[in-house]
């Protein structure tokens, strides 16, 4: 089981780049305020489906780099735990601004299969996924995949952006646990800058 590791730290800092609000997080947000809760369960899944997409384009993609110039697998474990630190410091910097909202929406509501398909569109036509998942697996990948390693890849990144997403669409539901995010939201974000910086140093100098 140790060849498969780097597993536990991919799923760590996967979680806390998907937590950290953004386009996708907005986009959620206004539909749990707005919209039945099912539109927004759609709207996660295809969020999740966006970032397997993510997720494929970038071992792949990685993989068939390293296997061409064999060197740059070093190279970019240093570029990645880099760009760590570069979030985690954006991550910081924003902490204490407070949540805009200000994406617009169309008013009418969605089909389920409309909303799960408007979801991914939504996820791969954001660069900042790919450029984060292309810094991660960069940075944590091993130089040769194990067997099924990327299916255990997708199912990671699926998995967590749909968990994160739907409970944000049944906690933001309702006014009261609204506040309650929004009340913390600057401590998730310290947290979340922490560990990744952690990470990045670490990176940066092994």
């Amino acid at each position: 089981m140790g060849e498969y590791s780097f597993l536990l730290a991919i799923s760590i800092v996967f979680i806390f780049g998907t937590i950290s609000p953004g386009p996708s997080f907005i986009l959620v947000a206004k539909t749990a305020v707005s919209k039945p809760i099912l539109e927004g369960i759609g709207i996660s899944i295809g969020l999740g489906l966006g970032a397997v997409f993510f997720t494929l384009l970038a071992i792949f993609g990685l993989y068939a780099l390293f296997e061409a110039v064999p060197f740059l697998y070093g190279f970019f474990k240093i570029l990645g735990g880099i760009y760590l630190l570069y979030l985690a410091y954006k991550i910081w910097k924003h902490s204490d601004e407070p949540l805009s909202m200000d994406m617009k929406l169309e008013k009418s509501s969605k089909s389920f299969l409309k909303a799960v398909l408007f979801g991914f569109l939504t996820q791969i036509s954001n660069p900042k996924t790919a450029i984060i998942l292309g810094s991660i697996f960069a940075a944590l990948l091993p130089e040769t995949l194990p067997s099924y390693g990327e299916i255990f890849l997708c199912l990671i990144a699926f998995v967590i952006d749909v968990t994160w997403y739907c409970m944000v669409v049944f906690l933001l539901s309702t006014k009261k646990t609204q506040k309650v995010y929004l009340h913390f939201k600057k401590y998730i974000d310290r947290i979340a800058g922490t560990l990744l910086a952690a990470l990045g140093i670490k990176l940066a100098l092994e």
